[in-house]
């Protein structure tokens, strides 16, 4: 197996290693790729020499988690980290050992860890496969199988369960019946891992090819629950009308659709979260048709709590929670250029692919069929059209500033601005209102009217 190709800078750092009679291994998702038969991304190196000899060999090393055995060395350009083998004791805070000491081979050291297809091991600078876990096996055999005893493996790392499920998704791997079964049981420290690690493993998952598969996984086990209990809650709230899927199957679909056509993360998101308001505005009248009156605003205000709590920066909070709020939008050819203006006023122009695109999701999971292209291309074209003779859409736009109207006469203040708002809603009725000489005209009648 000596062709796997590897970039020539880490051959050569693994020959330091050899020079020095030191044993050095490439570990973790460089091998797990390489047996897939996929380009090794990045570069994990487990040795028995110690930190402080490995900073000794190298120019440049940075003691990245010297504290767990773990350096980092820049070799030419590469950026490898290098971990001495260890073998842990108790992991009481759920996430890291308690105590670190070396071990005295790789196989221990590959022993540690979470599954089979992460614990194999590459003798550099030779190429020589160690594999005490048959990773290789269960690789060909697309099965995601935990080292060892899996209930071990999870009451040791509560993000073990994410990283499972997360795998499914990414790779299309089944998890081995053993290992899902043993994801319940060790809820309780999952729900130790914290919560940027938590999104960290949800960013992951929703980048990856099928996301449905991994959210699947997480709602029979309990993760689900747990971690994203809002979406939980919409299993078995059923829709209305041409909708073949309850909310959750539904929001699972909009987000594979968002995944195959390689959305942005913020625009998953929100494919995922569109809907959590459901459940509670669900209404049945007296003729049993169901409604969900005013759903996005619930769901726009529970996908920014979500999203808080999982601490993702305020700017993708605030733009899921805007995505989410307007994807309700229902265009008719009726409209009037002032009403057309007014949409792109709240949606906001910068916005206007996103939510198409989320209106494509939300459509597709409705039935699981494509909607034809000119569903919103009618849309599109007539807000193009308006928007070339006017765009005029905010009060940055308008031709006379707060300065203008203080020339009037009025004071500084609150009023300017409310009366700066109310010529911005003339412009948008009349865009031929927008110069000097009408918008002061406008002002001046406004500003008499209210002292009679």
């Amino acid at each position: 197996m000596n062709n796997w190709s590897l970039p020539r800078q880490l051959t050569e750092a693994a020959a330091v290693f050899a020079r020095r009679g030191k044993k050095i291994y490439l570990v973790g998702g460089a091998v797990r790729d390489l047996l897939r038969g996929a380009k090794a991304q990045d570069f994990d190196l487990a040795t028995d020499a110690r930190p402080e000899e490995v900073r000794a060999l190298f120019d440049r090393v940075i003691p990245t988690g010297i504290r767990h055995g773990t350096v980092t060395v820049l070799y030419r350009g590469l950026s490898l980290e290098v971990t001495t083998f260890r073998a842990e004791s108790a992991y009481s805070d759920g996430r890291r050992p308690d105590n670190v000491s070396y071990a005295a081979t790789i196989e221990e050291d590959l022993s540690r860890r979470d599954f089979t297809m992460n614990a194999a091991a590459l003798k550099l600078p030779g190429k020589t496969l160690v594999d005490p876990f048959d990773g290789r096996g269960d690789i060909g055999r697309r099965i995601i199988r935990a080292v060892g005893k899996a209930g071990d493996r999870f009451a040791e790392d509560g993000l073990r369960a994410l990283r499972a499920v997360r795998f499914a998704a990414q790779l299309g791997f089944d998890l081995d019946g053993a290992t899902f079964e043993a994801i319940g049981p060790a809820l309780n420290v999952t729900a130790k891992v914290s919560a940027e690690r938590v999104r960290g493993e949800l960013d992951k998952i929703l980048m990856s090819p099928r996301p449905s598969a991994a959210f699947t996984l997480m709602e029979k086990s309990g993760l689900l629950a747990l971690i994203l209990p809002e979406l939980a809650a919409c299993r078995g709230v059923e829709q209305k009308g041409r909708h073949r899927f309850d909310v959750l199957d539904h929001s699972l679909l909009a987000c594979d659709y968002a995944a195959s056509h390689n959305y942005t993360l913020p625009l998953r998101l929100a494919a995922l979260l569109h809907d959590l308001g459901k459940p509670q505005t669900a209404r049945i009248d007296e003729a049993g048709q169901r409604s969900f009156y005013r759903h996005e605003v619930h769901s726009s205000r529970m996908a920014g709590e979500i999203l808080q709590r999982l601490r993702y920066p305020n700017a993708v909070t605030e733009r899921v929670k805007h995505l989410v709020a307007e994807h309700m939008f229902h265009y008719e050819e009726t409209w009037s250029d002032a009403a057309v203006r007014r949409f792109v006023m709240r949606a906001g122009e910068e916005n206007l692919p996103d939510l198409y695109d989320l209106r494509r999701a939300d459509a597709f999971a409705t039935s699981g069929i494509e909607a034809p292209p000119e569903v919103l291309a009618g849309m599109a074209f007539r807000i193009e059209a308006v928007l070339a003779r006017s765009r005029a859409l905010s009060l940055k736009d308008l031709a006379v500033s707060g300065r203008d109207l203080i020339g009037l006469g009025l004071e500084p203040g609150k009023r300017v601005g409310i009366l700066l708002g109310e010529l911005l809603e003339a412009v948008v009725e009349d865009p031929a209102l927008n110069n000097r000489e009408d918008l002061l005209r406008i002002a001046e009648n406004l500003r008499r009217r209210e002292s009679q």
